[in-house]
């Protein structure tokens, strides 16, 4: 994607974004720490070493966007609406985020142990090689979603959509997860569950 505006190490710090839009932006060490705001918009932008430290975006989107090395560090996203964005060797420390539309996300290989997804439109996201040990994703629609080689070691599944995982190529010790999630588990394993 070619952006046809570039920012260059802007300072946005706790800067209200309320209904800004940008497209085609390339956002070179953009400082978004503390930010805020309701429904901006970025559509087709890329972020390089952006820090979106402790901000918070509520019906927000972020649309087909491409994040290179960024930070989100107790990021909350709230609602928003990030369909088609990739995220690469992006942080997640204490992410948090609730609702909204995830779908067609690529999250390869990322570190979402101490990261909280609740009630999030996760369908067909690349979420291969996710470390996810201790995390979080409860009531999340993961219908399609790449879970090759992912680790929910310990992670909070409870209510999330588990029809198409395959336990053979996801590691899932210790997963918490509710009977229903168990039964649909057990059958994708090939067993023929009976209760007699």
């Amino acid at each position: 994607m070619a952006a046809t505006t570039v920012i260059r190490g802007e300072d946005w710090y706790a800067r209200d974004l309320s209904g800004q839009e940008f497209r085609d932006v390339e956002f070179l060490d953009l400082d978004l720490t503390e930010a805020f705001g309701v429904g901006a918009v970025f559509e087709d932008c890329v972020f390089r070493n952006a820090k979106l430290n402790a901000s918070v975006h509520t019906d927000a989107a972020f649309v087909n966007c491409t994040f290179h090395r960024s930070n989100f560090f107790d990021v909350r996203f709230e609602r928003c609406k990030l369909i088609g964005s990739k995220f690469d060797g992006c942080s997640w420390d204490i992410a948090k985020v609730e609702g909204g539309n995830w779908s067609f996300v690529g999250l390869p290989g990322a570190d979402l142990r101490s990261a909280t997804f609740t009630g999030v439109r996760l369908r067909e996201a690349d979420l291969t090689g996710v470390r996810a040990v201790g995390g979080t994703l409860r009531d999340c629609d993961l219908a399609g979603a790449w879970l090759h080689r992912a680790d929910l070691t310990g992670c909070d599944l409870r209510g999330s959509d588990l029809t198409g995982i395959d336990p053979a190529t996801v590691t899932l010790d210790r997963a918490i997860i509710t009977l229903p999630q168990a039964v649909t588990i057990v059958e994708a394993m090939g067993l023929d569950l009976r209760v007699e």
